[in-house]
């Protein structure tokens, strides 16, 4: 899958190591790109978390990006051993475009300036992070400048939420108009919070996190391809989530990497509308006397169930 808009979260899961011991060393699962058909019939477009294997120990691991735009909707689930960014520059290495994701210090490098200036995949942040900060400095404290923070951020989300399922060209005339003076409002207003609250406290942070991202923050503006934040990419990785809950491993890396590779397919079968196991139960009822120069026709967006095409033909 080729696409100038990716998304990039990430979700730990626990495996085992080669000599067969549960260690304290990293593994993980890492979403290489998610995409959608199209960005404009998205409502929203990753975290981590520790993860306890068997013996009580805890493993991390990385799961990263959603892409969207004209291409088939899919998503890549990409297993790496651990969060070092050799992996992210890797598996990204020819991507190009934009990145939208949270403020791992991995993909730095990624939007640093080459050769010719330009940098390889421009940053568009998430506001969902964004806002989680300032929600849980509320919760904890009642703060009435985090509160105003939200509903500021609300504001901007509201727009959002009255310009789902239009074109880019719609989203992105409506964010000049509307969304892009309170972002601005808002940046120049945590400026001033910011000359009012201990420099040391999470809500300081939290306004710092943004200021220094206003950039990144601001690109989904002047792109209407480009989600206010990073949900779907997040729902995509839910079920890593859910299943660590359950199985509470991956058994030893191959076993993460099968994992990556369902997952791929599962998913991306969902993006497409369909059902997972009656896609699978047809393609692996088929693929063994598929023709190898059309394989192209069962992958998730071209696939149509063999029943369909007989009684097609037929007619």
């Amino acid at each position: 899958m080729a696409s100038d808009l990716l998304h990039a979260p990430s979700r730990q899961i626990a495996s085992q190591s080669p000599a067969g011991q549960w260690t304290i060393r990293q593994s993980g699962c890492w979403i290489a790109a998610c995409a959608t058909r199209d960005l404009a019939r998205v409502s929203d477009k990753a975290g981590s978390g520790p993860m306890c294997a068997t013996n009580g120990r805890r493993t991390k691991g990385a799961l990263p990006a959603q892409r969207a735009g004209a291409s088939p909707p899919g998503a890549v689930y990409r297993f790496a051993p651990n969060w070092k960014e050799e992996h992210v520059l890797s598996h990204l290495a020819d991507a190009r475009g934009i990145l939208q994701a949270d403020g791992y210090k991995g993909y730095a490098k990624l939007y640093e300036p080459q050769p010719d200036g330009t940098p390889q995949l421009r940053e568009a942040a998430c506001w969902a992070h964004l806002r989680r900060d300032f929600h849980d400095f509320w919760v904890s404290t009642k703060s009435e400048i985090a509160r105003e923070a939200l509903d500021r951020i609300g504001k901007v989300y509201d727009i959002e939420r009255d310009i789902k399922g239009q074109t880019a060209d719609v989203r992105h005339a409506a964010r000049q108009k509307l969304s892009q003076p309170k972002v601005a409002a808002f940046f120049a207003w945590s400026e001033q919070q910011l000359l009012r609250i201990p420099g040391k406290s999470d809500l300081a942070k939290a306004f710092r996190y943004g200021l220094a991202r206003q950039e990144a923050f601001s690109l989904f503006l002047t792109d209407g391809r480009v989600a206010i934040d990073n949900n779907p990419a997040e729902r995509a990785l839910r079920p890593i989530g859910i299943g660590r809950k359950n199985w509470l491993f991956a058994g030893a890396d191959t076993g993460a990497e099968t994992l990556a590779r369902a997952m791929t397919i599962i998913e991306t079968a969902k993006l497409n509308g369909l059902d997972p196991q009656a896609y699978l139960a047809d393609i692996f009822g088929r693929i063994h006397d598929h023709k190898i120069n059309r394989l192209n026709e069962l992958l998730p967006w071209n696939w149509a169930p063999l029943a369909s095409l007989t009684d097609s033909q037929a007619a």
